[in-house]
């Protein structure tokens, strides 16, 4: 029977060579290695295009090897359908972080769902802390976002000028802005 190995990375910065010698380096002779690159762990596992072709190659009864529970999804709901899924087709599921254990055993289920749920309570804390700081910084008086590219002086130049006949093309050249900065400056929204 087949060994699959299944990597993922979210940017296109990142690569799945690490997570590949870490599964090999584990004793697993890779026979089928599958890996997303660029995509997100909020997309759920059968709509990534990777994990979607290995599950049309894997043959019921062989082997999945991935090195973290996070490879397999970000919430507990897309990693238990994975996992029933897989289950169902008596795909053995091993998961490097947790030792050898098949997660489509009992034992593993379990695990699982215990792993999956306090993975899915420390992204919302990490959520709520975010939240709790970006309003903290907003009372403190802080703004948010990236610095204006324009002075107050800017706006008021490109607007007289604008309001004179000054196409829109023109200005973004002479101030070194683009089209729709003007755009935004001359036109604001409602």
């Amino acid at each position: 029977m087949a060994v699959f190995g299944y990597g993922r990375v979210s940017t296109k910065e990142q690569t799945t060579a690490n997570q590949r010698r870490e599964i090999e380096a584990a004793g697993y002779a890779v026979d089928y290695w599958h890996a997303d690159e660029g995509v997100s762990g909020k997309v759920t596992a059968a709509q990534r295009p990777q994990f979607a072709k290995m599950l049309n190659q894997i043959r019921d009864g062989e082997t999945l090897v991935v090195t973290k529970l996070d490879r397999l999804g970000r919430d507990a709901q897309d990693v238990g359908a994975t996992i029933k899924m897989l289950a169902a087709r008596r795909i053995e599921v091993i998961v490097l972080q947790l030792g050898k254990l098949d997660l489509t055993s009992a034992a593993g289920k379990l695990m699982l769902t215990m792993l999956a749920a306090v993975a899915e309570m420390e992204r919302d804390l990490l959520v709520e802390r975010t939240q709790s700081g970006l309003a903290r910084a907003k009372a403190e008086g802080k703004t948010l976002g990236r610095p204006s590219s324009t002075t107050d002086a800017d706006r008021r130049a490109i607007t007289e000028a604008h309001t004179n006949g000054v196409s829109i093309s023109a200005l973004a050249r002479i101030h070194n802005l683009s089209r729709a900065t003007v755009m935004r400056i001359v036109k604001p929204a409602a």
